[in-house]
């Protein structure tokens, strides 16, 4: 199966990102969300991040152009009928994939791929409210998209190998390297990094050192990037506690148990740099101010 037009449900962060690496890999992309509003945000970002290629010189001014010409956006979920791989990218929550995904299953043309960029849902369940199990995977990207170079692809216990060699196929032609997992709680990137993040935020909770320091520590002495708690606002303390819940509930294992901090931040809606605060916090362009 040849994939020429790619669909891409939510234009945040990820959706957007998403739907920047299609078009710059030559791809037709029909980028949908549920409000013009969020359409205008996400095209925001795509300029703006090719706006940085540009300037760096990794891309042409008619590279640029070429690009934002092949993503049309709508907010009509039938305009999804016409693609080839439909790539669902809205928020860490079952139910609402699974309600997007029924309507998505029967719209479809019964070739079209459907793939979720969830970080943690198993895609066996996501597979079967999509009607279509053995043409569903798991094609995880990580944030922030144009940068990064991995795509955990995901199989669920029906997806089929054929479906598998396209979702490959078209993550190399994006420019990704894509490294295949099996179905389990968080796969393996959040299976890894989400336990880290909590055991920073309970550090923190029992009073062990600052947030200064909880993240100084892994910069300096584990040469990560970024630390954990900066980390946990990049991601969004929201995505990190989902994560963290599909990890207890899939293990039943309490060291997956989410911090009560972390639990406690989400509910007063200190989610981290998308809404200005969160461990720390951010102006309106995201940059740390405190």
């Amino acid at each position: 199966m040849e994939v020429k037009t790619i669909g891409v449900v939510g234009a945040g962060q990820m959706g957007s990102g998403i739907a920047q690496v299609a078009a710059q890999a030559g791809y037709e992309v029909v980028l949908l969300d549920v409000s013009q509003e969020a359409l205008e945000r996400g095209l925001g970002a795509i300029r703006r991040s090719l706006a940085k290629f540009l300037e760096k010189g990794r891309i042409t001014e008619e590279a640029l152009e070429a690009a934002l010409g092949r993503i049309r956006t709508t907010l009509d979920l039938e305009a999804l009928g016409e693609a080839d791989l439909i790539v669902e990218a809205i928020v860490e929550d079952e139910g609402a994939k699974r309600a997007l995904l029924e309507r998505l299953g029967a719209l479809a043309k019964p070739e079209a791929i459907l793939a979720s960029n969830t970080s943690s849902i198993p895609i066996t369940a996501l597979g079967r409210y999509s009607g279509r199990p053995e043409r569903f995977i798991g094609m995880h990207f990580f944030n922030p998209v144009p940068l990064m170079g991995l795509v955990e692809v995901i199989r669920g216990e029906l997806t089929s190998a054929a479906t598998r060699d396209v979702v490959v196929e078209v993550a190399r032609r994006m420019g990704k390297t894509p490294l295949e997992v099996q179905d389990y709680p968080g796969f393996v990137s959040n299976r890894l990094l989400m336990p880290m993040i909590n055991e920073a935020v309970e550090a923190l909770r029992e009073g062990v050192a600052t947030k200064e320091a909880i993240d100084g520590i892994m910069r300096l002495g584990m040469n990560h990037p970024m630390g954990p708690l900066e980390l946990a606002d990049f991601i969004g303390l929201d995505t990190c506690l989902a994560i963290m819940e599909v990890l207890h509930r899939g293990f039943g294992d309490d060291k997956y148990r989410p911090s009560p901090l972390l639990r406690r931040m989400v509910q007063a809606g200190l989610l981290g740099r998308k809404v200005g605060r969160g461990f720390y916090v951010y102006d309106e362009k995201g940059n740390r101010v405190g």
